[in-house]
Parts: structure tokens; C-alpha cells; sequence
């Protein structure tokens, strides 16, 4: 997470794993690919945050609900710690509204000659399922495709701002995401041994 002056404010950049929440009028930004950020607010109270995550890609059995299988947990981590951390802010949980961005398809893979679906699909298939089963609306959302995104969130007013990222940005973010995902697979085989890995 980094912080750098931004007009009469500040901008705080979040990377993969990490979330941000502020009452200020301060900016939160990010890099997407196959990742997704989560941008909440409550407008009532003035309480927003963003996240980034980027979930473990492993086979799902085909009747499990995809945020209680291994789809989901980093997901759901994420977004737990940020309802928290602006509940402790002030924010009222009944009030909050989601804005939801990323999921593309840019690290170009599949997990298998099936067609499986790819990371981004999998990241925005919980997100939606999450939000639903939590009740919090939906405001609005670009997800999907096969660009990366370039996100900004306004606390001023909670409004976003997307640009798709080029060519040579997107392969930037598309190295970030790998040495996420490797440095991910490293924790996982140290606390559980072997796993199934894309």
C-alpha cells in the first residue's frame, strides 16, 4: 500500500491481498487483470474502502456453492476484513453499496482442455454470489472481458473511474499477478502440503 499526494488529498494505491478504508476524501487505487476490487460505501455515514483479491484457482465439486468452496476463501477473507474495518468506521452494514471491477481474462489460461473458467470468471462469479447473499447492491460494475483495469474511487463522492490499462501496462500487471499467485502456491504448500494448482 502506498501513499502519494493527489491534488488537495491524497492517493492510496492497494496491490493484491490488501484493502484500504477511509471517512477523508482521499482516492483508492489499483491495478486489475484476472483480480477483482470491491469498492463499498456508505454514503450516509461517509465510510468507503476498497479491496483487491485475487482467488485460489483449484477444481470446485460441481454441486458446492462457490463461496464455501476453495473458490471462495481468499475472497471471502478479503471482503470480511473490509465490512469490518468500516464497520469499525462508522459504517452501517444495512447501508452499504458495491461498485465491482476486474476479472478479465488477461493472464490468458484455462485450467484445462475442458474450458474451464478462468480466474477472472471464477473472481466474478463469487463476487456477484457474495454480494447477494449478504445484501448489499450491486451500484454498478465492469467485469469480465479479457483487459486489465485501472481503478479509481472517489471519496469524495464514491464515484469510480476505469480506464482499460495498454498493452505494456497490462503486461506489468499480468507479472504482478504471477508472482502473486506464485508467492499464494509457496504459503499454501508450507501450511498444507500438497495442493492442486493451476
Amino acid at each position: 500500500m502506498r501513499a502519494t499526494p493527489y491534488r488537495n488529498t491524497q492517493r492510496i494505491t492497494i496491490d493484491p491481498g490488501e484493502h484500504y478504508v477511509s471517512r477523508k476524501p482521499e482516492v483508492i487505487s489499483t491495478l486489475l487483470g484476472s483480480c477483482v476490487a470491491v469498492c463499498l460505501y456508505d454514503s450516509v455515514n461517509g465510510v468507503f474502502g476498497m479491496n483487491h483479491f485475487l482467488l485460489a484457482y483449484k477444481q470446485q465439486a460441481a454441486n458446492t456453492p462457490i463461496i464455501q468452496s476453495d473458490y471462495g476463501r481468499y475472497g471471502i477473507y478479503s471482503m470480511e476484513l473490509l465490512i469490518n474495518d468500516m464497520m469499525k468506521k462508522g459504517a452501517d452494514r444495512s447501508q452499504l453499496k458495491a461498485k465491482c471491477f476486474g476479472g478479465g481474462n488477461v493472464l490468458k489460461l484455462r485450467e484445462d482442455s475442458w474450458n474451464r473458467p478462468t480466474v477472472g470468471d471464477v473472481n466474478v462469479q463469487f463476487v456477484r454470489e457474495f454480494l447477494k447473499n449478504e445484501n448489499i447492491p450491486i451500484v454498478s460494475a465492469c467485469l469480465g472481458g479479457d483487459y486489465g483495469r485501472n481503478v479509481h474511487f472517489m471519496g469524495s463522492d464514491f464515484s469510480v473511474y476505469i480506464k482499460k490499462i495498454g498493452h505494456g501496462l497490462e503486461l506489468a500487471v499480468v507479472q504482478d499477478e504471477r508472482r502473486f499467485w506464485k508467492k499464494t502456491l509457496d504459503e499454501t504448500k508450507r501450511t498444507t502440503g500438497d495442493i492442486d494448482f493451476w
